[in-house]
């Protein structure tokens, strides 16, 4: 068995090599086939030296053709060598972005994903106990609501209301200006518990509530769904009336039931974290977060190669590993799932 979940991990690992290859393959052909000089576009203008402009096109590799292009970049990636910056500030480390950029992201999917699931759980629970009742309904409609709430509307309503009209929140960034905090990991609410600042601690939460909610809250519709559905079915099985019959409490078989229809939520909640983790742009420019979504946002209006195809490789890696994760996981809570 253990040679056998072995195999399966290392199958399951291989086929993330294959995916970051065609990402990184649509991404170099995308970005050349646009219109227009990305040097031009970097440096704003088109009154400069020809000597200059050969400098930053050798210094962007677009100087040589475009195979050489992709192969020389795809061997420096393999060896942790995503290259420099071509827009302000030129010549950065394109990895020295990354390592600031992506754990701001990280942190405001973890508790953007913690919120979503627990949203989730407990109205698909409630409607599933409440099986054609107006509570039900109720729940239902919540979910095709919170699906489709367009997530900067929603998260300017909020700023409004929370940071505006009643001063509770703060409406942008991740920790209030003049506290010191030490970095360690990079997430701000680890760092800070980390080292015992607890006012950075108070500021990192209170400035993660508004963008926690509005991308939690939009994501939770489809666990509602998800959850509701298996625990009606779950609900109505023969071991389930057993339970009742021989007096278990409610709120016990309430957790049978949940943990039998979980399985496929733990697939639901692993693409989740997938789709938080590459795509909370919206959220991140409406709160002015400095993550990995405003950052590409920023080098795309720059045409920066070297960051757009670092930024984008770099979250494929992560979401293959995260789907690597929850395979493993999905075939370690259901038999059916064979080696």
């Amino acid at each position: 068995m253990a040679r056998g979940v072995g195999s399966y991990i290392i199958i399951r690992g291989l086929m993330i090599i294959p995916t970051i290859l065609i990402l990184y393959t649509i991404v170099f052909i995308f970005l050349r086939i646009l219109p227009g000089d990305p040097i031009l576009a970097v440096v704003g203008t088109k009154n400069i030296p020809p000597e200059q402009l050969a400098h930053l096109r050798a210094m962007a590799g677009l100087d040589k053709p475009l195979y050489v292009q992709y192969f020389d970049y795809l061997f420096r990636m393999i060896r942790g060598d995503f290259g420099v910056t071509l827009a302000f500030p030129q010549g950065k480390p394109v990895w020295e972005y990354l390592k600031l950029r992506f754990p701001a992201t990280l942190e405001l999917t973890i508790f953007s994903f913690t919120v979503s699931v627990l949203l989730g759980l407990i109205t698909g629970v409630i409607a599933a106990k409440n099986k054609g009742t107006k509570i039900d309904t109720s729940m239902r409609i919540y979910s095709i609501v919170a699906y489709t709430l367009f997530i900067p509307w929603f998260g300017m309503m909020l700023q409004y209301l929370f940071g505006v009209h009643f001063h509770l929140l703060p409406t942008s960034g991740r920790i209030d200006p003049g506290i010191d905090l030490q970095r360690i990991t990079g997430l701000y609410v680890l760092d800070s518990i980390l080292t015992g600042n607890w006012e950075a601690f108070t500021s990192a939460i209170r400035h993660l509530v508004l963008p926690s909610i509005t991308l939690g809250m939009v994501l939770s519709g489809a666990y509602t769904r998800l959850v509701r559905n298996n625990m009606v079915d779950v609900l109505s099985q023969d071991f389930i009336r057993s339970y009742h019959a021989r007096g278990v409490k409610h709120w016990k078989v309430t957790l049978y039931a949940l943990k039998n229809a979980f399985i496929p939520v733990i697939t639901l909640m692993g693409l989740q974290f997938a789709i938080l983790l590459g795509g909370a742009v919206l959220t991140e420019t409406t709160f002015s977060w400095p993550g990995m979504g405003t950052f590409i946002v920023d080098r795309i209006d720059y045409r920066d190669y070297n960051a757009i195809q670092g930024a984008v490789v770099f979250f494929a890696f992560f979401v293959g590993l995260i789907s690597l994760v929850v395979d493993v996981i999905y075939a370690l809570l259901d038999p059916r799932v064979k080696y």
